[in-house]
């Protein structure tokens, strides 16, 4: 089986390239490789015709959220148009589409974990983009499967726990965000979702659809940083800011381009149905990236 993975450079991708790699042959791609570029649909749609896969995994997205309230046309491409036209080549070629979304695409209000049936509402370009793209592989391409998830984190390149303990050293004071809600994902364990609910959809197609997918519990960015600081390795420091005296600050206080959800949570009880999924805690994913940074 020959797989299209695109975005093989961003932490999904490369974590991507490791769980495809049990079901069949991966054609990675990534933005300076021809026709991996999502900027530019039909070229894109061109490379898809000649590789003929089976199944195409859309790692790649527009995901600078302050940026693209200026750039909001090439947002639409990337996240938009271009999920549009791989949709349709999918439909053409019989292949699965897997595509990933955002808890974005809601309107962050409440307090309850969002579910697949809730009412969307974006509060910024960005939701709205990858809302866009939602609905054009929803409506284009039968043989899909779209991941909503939130606060994605990987080993690979920057993350928000390097960037805490990075300030820790060198701010005497450190000020995070206590009123916006998630859960931190890591991108392994996306992956690892990602492939095993393929294996069981190309098996059971009646279980294409859309399916939120994040670790378990919940915690705000405040809290994450405690835990971060807690449980970094000793290599990381000396911390001139421990955890203890971390501040809490209100969203409000740090203003930003793009509106953010307070309530990031994503029910993912319909995941766990129909895959048969246990998503572990959330801080057992941190704590593991931590030890590897040992």
């Amino acid at each position: 089986m020959k797989i299209l993975l695109l975005g093989k450079n961003g932490q999904l991708g490369w974590e991507l390239q490791r769980s495809l790699a049990l079901l069949g042959d991966v054609v990675a791609l990534g933005r300076d490789d021809v026709g991996g570029d999502l900027g530019q649909p039909e070229a894109l749609a061109a490379q898809v015709r000649t590789l003929a896969p089976q199944v195409i995994v859309n790692a790649a997205a527009y995901t600078a959220v302050d940026k693209a309230e200026s750039e909001p046309e090439l947002a639409r491409v990337v996240n938009a148009q271009a999920p549009g036209v791989l949709a349709r080549e999918a439909q053409a070629l019989g292949a699965w589409l897997i595509h990933f979304s955002t808890d974005y695409v809601f309107d962050g209000g409440g307090v309850r974990p969002w579910k697949e049936t809730d009412a969307t509402g974006p509060l910024n370009e960005y939701g709205r983009t990858k809302l866009e793209g939602e609905m054009l592989v929803r409506s284009q391409a039968s043989r899909h499967l779209i991941f909503r998830t939130s606060w994605v984190y990987g080993a690979r390149g920057n993350n928000f726990a390097s960037t805490m303990m990075r300030l820790a050293r060198e701010r005497d004071e450190l000020r995070v965000i206590d009123d916006q809600i998630g859960a931190p994902t890591g991108a392994d364990l996306l992956a690892d979702v990602t492939a095993h609910a393929l294996r069981s959809a190309m098996v059971r197609p009646e279980l294409a659809g859309t399916y939120h997918v994040a670790a378990s519990g919940e915690t705000n960015w405040y809290e994450y940083a405690r835990f971060v600081l807690r449980q970094a390795p000793a290599s990381a420091g000396p911390f001139r800011v421990d955890a203890d005296a971390v501040q809490a600050i209100p969203g409000l206080a740090y203003a930003t381009a793009a509106r953010r959800p307070s309530n990031s949570r994503l029910d993912t009880t319909r995941l766990r149905d129909a895959f048969g999924l246990i998503l572990p805690p959330w801080q057992q994913g941190v704590a593991r990236l931590l030890a590897e940074m040992n």
